[in-house]
């Protein structure tokens, strides 16, 4: 278990107006470069609890996205990857930071990876073909943002949407049942389907499901869960724009992976050593989709480890 508290880390936290009527929970603690820690779907930046003592030498930034945590869960908004992405942006800004390393989890790899994107087509963007690919973003905030994207650490995620293997209740609640499902979705449902992604020697305590449960349920979180779930078809929608980056990148990348996880464990890393060149993989093993809570440990260190090659 975290040696923190959910109350603990939102003591921790303050808040960002984003859209001037939004309130973002993030935390901000520390001194040295700048570390932004992306949250995965459904839960939050009380997440990175787990590893936040593995960085005294660093700043981390842990936002909770729009939807999640502590942060706004508004009923009628556009959920999107882009949005996550341009309220990450307008944090950083907020905060004067410049340049950033980014470890990111889940829902939060495809919000790194948009974040690429953008600064890889920054530098692209005179190269003949690109267009397409810059117009086929639904909301891309192009302003002239000048912070930048150092390295990046993904953990456990959806990188490549052809190998993205769904539990059967994402799979519904993506589906024209949607709504219906997430009013349905309980406690005990919630802590069955959790449970089953994690490694079969780490899976959480009961005292760990019941944190993660009151933060999904806070200011009725669960309500919006088919609203959430929209970056899986957005996955698929800009695979080029998100994939290129990957594959052509200059930034330096590790993926840390849990080989257990059946939604993106070692298929995905594997996919991932097809399509890169030099690849930087490494494996924790027995650990399954949530690496910074079963392995922390591990993670700091391959983590660090990684920054050290830099």
């Amino acid at each position: 278990m975290s040696p923190l508290t959910a109350d603990s880390w939102k003591q921790k936290g303050k808040s960002y107006h984003y859209r001037e009527s939004k309130n973002v929970f993030f935390v901000d603690e520390g001194k040295g470069p700048a570390l932004v820690l992306i949250h995965g779907f459904p839960t939050s930046s009380y997440d990175w609890s787990y590893i936040w003592h593995g960085f005294p030498d660093y700043r981390k930034i842990a936002p909770d996205l729009m939807g999640f945590g502590f942060s706004d869960k508004p009923r009628n908004y556009h959920y999107s990857i882009s949005d996550q992405a341009n309220l990450i942006e307008g944090l950083l800004e907020s905060l004067n930071v410049r340049e950033y390393h980014i470890l990111a989890h889940d829902y939060g790899d495809t919000v790194a990876q948009e974040l690429l994107a953008r600064q890889w087509m920054r530098t692209k963007r005179n190269e003949p073909g690109l267009e397409t690919s810059i117009q086929d973003t639904e909301s891309w905030d192009d302003s002239d943002r000048q912070s930048r994207i150092l390295s990046v650490c993904f953990l456990n995620g959806g990188l490549f949407p052809e190998v993205h293997r769904p539990r059967f209740i994402q799979k519904l609640l993506i589906s024209p049942l949607g709504p219906l499902v997430s009013r349905l979705i309980n406690q005990r449902k919630f802590e069955k389907s959790f449970s089953e992604i994690f490694g079969p020697e780490t899976r959480p305590s009961q005292e760990e499901l019941q944190t993660f449960w009151d933060l999904i349920q806070y200011n009725d979180g669960v309500k919006i869960y088919h609203r959430l779930i929209r970056y899986m078809d957005e996955r698929k929608q800009f695979r080029k724009r998100w994939v290129d980056p990957l594959i052509e990148s200059d930034v330096p990348i590790r993926v840390i992976n849990g080989p257990e996880d059946p939604v993106s464990g070692r298929h995905m890393a594997e996919h991932y050593r097809k399509l890169v060149s030099h690849p930087d993989i490494v494996y924790l093993d027995g650990i399954g989709h949530y690496p910074q809570t079963e392995n922390p440990e591990g993670v700091i260190r391959h983590y660090l480890e990684f920054r050290r090659s830099l």
